[in-house]
């Protein structure tokens, strides 16, 4: 039996159930009755229970799916009127930086996605790479080790120094592809619903995980956004629309206000409340720091500016920040983040949110600093990796300013799964983008 991850009722349950409880909502008596009928908790990492529910147990948690009810939907905005971006004449070369950094940064935390914070650091500290310098090896790693901690199964092939050769597909740089598709055939006017169509269209839904996929598996079950967001979907504040927003900011350089609107037109598809503030928060830094003079401490202030100041994530981004600022050691502001977020999951957009502020303050906008860093944190590490890299490229500026190290192993070639791309140079796709930043 095929046992496709994020989608299991018998595990959505117990990701409801928490979410549920960060919401602030009441659910003893649900998680009660589920536990007393045979049911489990959710899988603390992987996307699926090892089997599936009886028929009887499937049924009840879609019956306490249900019970529990959707949440609130994300009021969306109206698509802005189109204008041309304030772009600085030098986008492009900041858009190939960034586009650069988002594939290293990515490539860099997928051999250690979903492993535990201490197998991350003892698998560096066994190859002389802590605190990280580089690309993750398993050359001299012992095999007592590698057996505790195994790499990411999809990603040791690709993704290990010694193996290499151009940035293989991942999710996090599909999205920023898929926008990319998306404002060619839309514009910055797109609606939510045009996300939708693109999806259907160009997205294989296999290459879905979390919110996306509950959101697409809703598509096809006749139901429509806002509310692909919500039905019988845990997933909501999760990390995926954050993601999926660097093409919102590139191609708003200079307008954060501007780029975290487009931002929420998209993330409604999937996500909502905080899901949807990380989207916005991401957004907006990314279009501050595609200015010619930005440093990351004010694309930081403005990115939180877009979010309610009350929200947690808001609260988490400020924490993480102050913490950063004030502790001299990184693996300290980790520890004390890891402390403080033991009730969320390793995909949850606060906890990672969080990270990935305290690393870009860390590290000042440095960009091997702000990876090393970001991907160091644990938690989704690809994520924040290709995040950091992608706001501390446009911060270096220009391609030839990001280490050799990083840029060279990619070849300038990107492999994705998401329409005619596949292959494609990370120059194009910066000459690409940043006709979109320009285009009225």
């Amino acid at each position: 039996m095929i046992r496709l991850t994020w989608v299991q009722p018998e595990d959505l349950i117990g990701h409801e159930l928490r979410q549920a409880e960060h919401e602030g909502r009441d659910v003893s008596s649900v998680r009660a009755r589920w536990l007393a009928a045979g049911g489990h908790l959710a899988p603390p990492r992987a996307g699926a229970s090892p089997a599936p529910a009886p028929p009887r147990l499937r049924a009840l948690a879609e019956q306490l799916l249900d019970e529990l009810g959707p949440a609130p939907a994300t009021a969306l905005p109206a698509p802005g009127a189109t204008r041309p971006a304030a772009a600085p004449g030098d986008l492009r070369e900041r858009l190939h930086a960034a586009w650069l950094g988002r594939a290293a940064g990515c490539l860099l935390g997928k051999p250690v996605e979903k492993l535990p914070l201490h197998g991350i650091r003892s698998l560096a500290r066994a190859t002389g790479n802590w605190p990280l310098t580089t690309w993750f090896t398993e050359r001299g790693l012992p095999p007592a080790l590698k057996a505790a901690h195994p790499w990411n199964k999809r990603s040791a092939t690709t993704s290990l120094a010694e193996n290499i050769d151009g940035m293989p597909e991942d999710d996090d740089l599909n999205y920023p592809v898929l926008n990319l598709l998306l404002l060619q055939r839309h514009g910055k006017s797109f609606t939510t619903a045009d996300v939708a169509r693109l999806w259907l269209d160009e997205l294989p839904a296999g290459r879905t995980f979390t919110a996306e996929r509950v959101a697409y598996r809703n598509l096809l079950q006749g139901i429509e956004p806002p509310h692909t967001a919500t039905h019988r979907n845990p997933f909501r504040e999760w990390i995926g629309a954050l993601i999926r927003a660097d093409i919102h900011g590139w191609t708003n350089p200079g307008a954060p206000g501007a780029a975290a609107e487009q931002a929420c037109r998209d993330a409604a598809l999937t996500h909502t409340a905080d899901g949807v503030h990380g989207a916005m928060f991401a957004a907006a830094t990314i279009a501050e720091a595609a200015t010619a003079d930005a440093d990351i401490h004010r694309c930081l202030r403005a990115g939180l500016a877009t979010v309610p100041p009350d929200s947690p994530l808001a609260r988490a981004i400020r924490d993480g920040i102050r913490l950063a600022a004030r502790t001299r050691d990184f693996d300290d502001v980790v520890d004390r983040l890891h402390a403080a977020f033991t009730t969320h999951h390793w995909v949850h957009v606060v906890p990672n949110a969080a990270l990935l502020a305290a690393a870009l303050t860390h590290a000042d906008g440095d960009f091997t600093g702000s990876i090393t860093r970001a991907v160091s944190g644990g938690w989704d590490t690809d994520s924040n990796g290709a995040t950091a890299g992608s706001i501390a490229g446009l911060l270096a500026g220009r391609p030839d300013a990001l280490p050799a190290r990083w840029t060279a192993p990619l070849k300038n070639r990107l492999a994705t799964s998401v329409g005619d791309f596949d292959g494609i140079g990370f120059d194009t796709l910066a000459e690409l983008t940043a006709r979109e930043a320009h285009r009225s």
